[in-house]
């Protein structure tokens, strides 16, 4: 009879765990276990989003007569999430604060919308917690240079890459939330951008948006282009509670890239573009832009084009406007896929092969990286024949002369149309016009009016002379005609150097520009130089460049009367020793600051004025409280 009452509660025992009702035995008794999980607050909650800050509490019926360490894991995953320790005598412990990172995750990227957590000591389960709601990480993407949040549509919608995997999306500008960067207009090229500082700003009022719309306390971030750089600056200056968890960079130029001077010479999308010149990036944005508050960054690299008579502006391998030595310009996890610039941010290949796989990480597969060392590259500039810019009416023409001198290797030609309609007739210097194709010359157009090169094409080897560019309009030129800039970069030949004596000059401070030309280690002399300074603030100024007293260099100087970001077009013609005219042209950028005193008398100024502000609401109060004395007394009475 005994042993038939012992075997039915042996077998009560095993259903009870089969039906997951923990128990544990301490001192012989059969105990129930709960676990509760708890918010920030400490208020115990049955959903979360993955990345809430939660912690776990594990309870007991009794106290404990040994100290024990309890984990804490995910039903299906063999990875602890957190652990806490019960003291002697206790019954109870709770885990410290955690970020509850992958959580809508299993691995191979199956959704998990509900969790179960599980108590474990001594590597026996103690408990298992009532299932948990959990809701995917928010998705917000920041588009890149002259574009909006509709770069992102093929991200975004119940039949975008993101709803079928169970995300959200947001776009910065798509107005599910308030926020609207300016990168720059199509339609007003010549109007004044924000600066990477101003959009950054604004992608932190989005994102805070977000957060109050969805209730999760972290998002993703998913950049291109440009986006990376005011993602960057937003992480290091102005993210307040480690609010993102990754960063996901698509061909974001961490070095700059070189084509940007091409509509910078016409003046448009001023300030922007020459924000992401190579001289601004790694002469002042890099070196302050430097911590990544526990962000993870991971890039990918655009690398179609591995010839150099390819890549018009930038060096191979690249996706013609950002080179994959400029994505790795900053230490961080980089992949490389043969997709163009401007399709890094629409390709279901990317997305499932580099964005998607991010987004997906498991508990486990989180590290707060530290910030590392951002070092200037030390690759010598590239070496631009003189930077043609003008305009074409509709009918018209124009003809370039571009001198190419011996022992240039490769010439590779970049052009830039605001219209995308104008077409190109080349003649070499032997007198012959030139049909240009893919596969000789590299002929690459790419017809987003957002890129920053409309038309590509090269040659190796070229004859050395005068080549003819004739740009032309077309049937599709529209009737207010077309705005141009077109130049060439060299590889081998003379090189042009150049520098400032300050990147960040203050208001009214005397800068000094001087540049050298020299021929295999030989100094060339220069016979013509002049530097063309543009700023979003004042019409272009042109400097003539003198004879330097200490080299055969030339020299001259400027002082920024305002306040902001200036670019610096340094065009020098010089001589070979055969005679041959030589043309070069480098760009530099400065950022002029506020003088100390004006800033400390605009503090002064907003002070003052806030006190005013303050005098007037108590004088105000005074007044109506003198009002209103009379007739209290008189109720008294």
């Amino acid at each position: 009879m005994m042993n038939k009452w012992v075997f039915t509660g042996l077998r009560m025992v095993v259903c009870l765990v089969t039906l997951g009702i923990p128990l544990l035995s301490v001192r012989g008794q059969v105990m129930e276990a709960v676990i509760t999980i708890l918010d920030q607050e400490g208020k115990a909650i049955a959903q979360l989003t993955d990345g809430d800050t939660i912690r776990l509490r594990l309870e007991l019926t009794a106290r404990q007569a040994q100290e024990t360490i309890v984990s804490f894991r995910l039903l299906g995953l063999e990875v602890d999430v957190a652990g806490c320790t019960i003291q002697v005598g206790q019954t109870s412990c709770e885990s410290e604060p955690f970020a509850s990172l992958g959580w809508f995750w299993n691995p191979g990227g199956e959704q998990q919308p509900s969790r179960v957590v599980q108590a474990r000591a001594d590597g026996s389960i103690l408990a298992s917690s009532s299932a948990v709601q959990v809701a995917s990480r928010p998705v917000v993407m920041v588009h890149g240079f002259s574009s909006n949040w509709k770069a992102w549509d093929h991200y975004l919608g119940s039949q975008g890459y993101l709803a079928p995997e169970g995300l959200r999306g947001f776009a910065v500008g798509d107005g599910q939330v308030p926020g609207v960067m300016n990168t720059g207009s199509l339609t007003d090229p010549t109007g004044r951008t924000h600066t990477i500082s101003e959009n950054a700003a604004i992608l932190g009022q989005y994102i805070e948006a977000v957060r109050q719309q969805t209730g999760a306390l972290k998002i993703d971030l998913v950049v291109h282009s440009l986006g990376g750089l005011i993602a960057r600056y937003y992480i290091d200056r102005l993210m307040l509670n480690s609010e993102v968890v990754n960063l996901i960079i698509l061909g974001s130029p961490m070095t700059g890239t070189a084509c940007a001077n091409l509509p910078a010479a016409l003046g448009f999308y001023l300030p922007a573009v020459l924000e992401f010149q190579p001289s601004y990036v790694q002469e002042i944005f890099n070196p302050q832009i430097t911590h990544r508050r526990g962000v993870i960054f991971s890039a990918l690299a655009g690398v179609p084009l591995v010839d150099p008579i390819q890549s018009p502006c930038t060096p191979v391998p690249s996706d013609i406007a950002v080179s994959r030595d400029s994505v790795v310009g900053i230490p961080m996890e980089v992949a490389e896929m043969p997709i163009l610039h401007t399709e890094l941010n629409t390709s279901a290949e990317v997305f499932n092969r580099f964005v998607l796989p991010h987004l997906q990480a498991i508990p486990g597969n989180f590290t707060s990286p530290s910030d590392p060392t951002i070092l200037v590259p030390n690759a010598e500039p590239m070496q631009f024949t003189h930077l043609y810019s003008g305009h074409i009416n509709p009918g018209e023409s124009n003809e370039l002369t571009i001198n190419i001198e011996s022992n240039i290797s490769v010439a590779s030609f970049a052009l830039y149309d605001s219209s995308h309609s104008l077409t190109v007739q080349v003649t070499g210097a032997s007198g012959k016009v030139i049909t240009l194709d893919p596969v000789t010359h590299g002929l690459i157009q790419v017809n987003d009016p957002a890129s920053l090169v409309y038309l590509g094409y090269g040659f190796n080897n070229p004859k050395p002379g005068a080549w003819l560019v004739k740009l032309m309009a077309t049937n599709t030129t529209p009737a207010a005609g077309a705005d141009y800039a077109l130049t060439a970069v060299f590889q081998g030949g003379a090189t042009l150097t150049a520098r400032t004596s300050a990147m960040t000059p203050a208001l009214n401070e005397q800068v000094e520009l001087n540049a050298e030309l020299d021929l295999d280690g030989q100094p060339l002399a220069i016979s013509q130089a002049q530097a063309i300074i543009r700023s979003a603030e004042s019409a272009p100024q042109i400097i003539e460049m003198g004879q330097a007293t200490d080299s055969n260099g030339v020299h001259a100087t400027w002082q920024p009367t305002q306040a902001g970001l200036y670019g610096i077009e340094i065009s020098v013609n010089g001589l070979a020793p055969d005679g041959f005219v030589i043309e070069r042209t480098t760009f530099l950028t400065v950022e002029a600051q506020p003088h100390p005193q004006q800033t400390i008398i605009g503090v002064l100024i907003v002070m003052g004025v806030l006190a005013l502000v303050v005098l007037v609401i108590v004088g105000l109060i005074i007044r109506l409280r003198r009002r209103k004395l009379p007739v209290q007394r008189k109720e008294a009475g």
